[in-house]
């Protein structure tokens, strides 16, 4: 009988092995990995929200978030409720890791196993600290506004920001430490590959039916 090596086996061989001297920014894919440094850098300035970890005690916590990157400073900035659990996780211990991806197209096989997606992805690693300095804290939040809001500008569509609004709000820089790029695509013409339809507007809107 031909040697046979199944998915549980498969997985259960690469969790065995002892990862405590890998870089956490290994890809074990290396197929997949993306070594340009451009291509991450155009990800993180185009992408629209970032999936945020912290550690508390021992508990993972994540947090989804719009965010900026700066690629003069190599940080990427956020920001939030001064009082949250974010706030409270990076104070006790700043290291955090970034998830931020997009799905392509789906990928249909003739065998369950080699159903796959297309997908691009950059991890990022890096400490987190309050920004204390309120103009940093402020171009940071200037930063947010033209990347989500460019067509919108300060004192003609909309009031600028204040001391009392700075003073409300907290900003936090994350200091890059290191980064990886991932990506899987597929020919043009892929049989049967399509885009899914998550119908979100649907459930945003009250439709959850």
């Amino acid at each position: 009988m031909a040697e046979r090596h199944d998915v549980a086996s498969i997985e259960k061989a690469v969790m065995s092995k002892d990862c405590g001297g890998v870089p956490p920014n290994r890809i074990h894919r290396t197929d997949r990995a993306v070594e340009d440094e451009a291509w991450i850098k155009a990800f993180l300035h185009r992408a629209a929200y970032a999936s945020i970890a912290t550690c508390f005690e021992g508990q993972p916590f994540i947090v989804s978030r719009t965010f900026v990157y700066d690629e003069t400073a190599h940080a990427i900035y956020i920001h939030g409720a001064k009082g949250g659990r974010f706030a409270a996780n990076v104070r006790m211990n700043p290291r955090v890791c970034l998830s931020i991806s997009k799905m392509g197209r789906l990928l249909p096989a003739k065998r369950a196993l080699e159903f796959s997606t297309e997908y691009a992805g950059v991890t990022v690693f890096g400490q987190a600290r309050l920004i204390q300095d309120p103009t940093e804290a402020e171009q940071a939040l200037q930063r947010l506004l033209e990347k989500y809001f460019p067509h919108l500008r300060p004192g003609r569509h909309y009031r600028p920001i204040t001391p009392s609004e700075l003073e409300q709000t907290a900003v936090f820089r994350i200091d890059i430490e290191l980064w990886s790029g991932k990506q899987k695509r597929a020919a043009r013409d892929f049989p049967g590959a399509f885009f899914y339809d998550d119908d979100m507007e649907a459930l945003l809107e009250g439709d959850g039916s």
